[in-house]
């Protein structure tokens, strides 16, 4: 069988919606492919506001998720992102 479709994300890809800056980074948490000659394509993507949303994943449909807003993060601004931040001394003051 020949699929009619072209897909945009992966299972674990890191994105942002350029829009809408206030939901956070999400990670693509979900994809479904259907078997049939036209149907549906789409993936399931968690943010940081804590909402699971849906868009369609298909890049040759115009209302595939990158012509909605969607972009991907590339993986070495993830891991800027995620390095552990240097901790500072912290000095108790004794009472008295």
């Amino acid at each position: 069988m020949i699929a009619d479709y072209s897909l945009y994300l992966q299972v674990g890809d890191h994105v942002y919606h350029k829009r809408y800056m206030r939901w956070g980074m999400g990670v693509v948490v979900e994809e479904r492919r259907s078997e049939l000659p036209g149907g549906f394509c789409y993936v399931r993507i968690d943010f940081q506001d804590g909402k699971i949303r849906v868009f369609d994943n298909n890049y040759k449909s115009v209302n595939c998720c990158y012509y909605a807003g969607i972009e991907k993060i590339e993986e070495r601004y993830i891991h800027i992102e995620e390095a552990p931040q240097p901790k500072r001394k912290v000095k108790k003051m004794l009472p008295g």
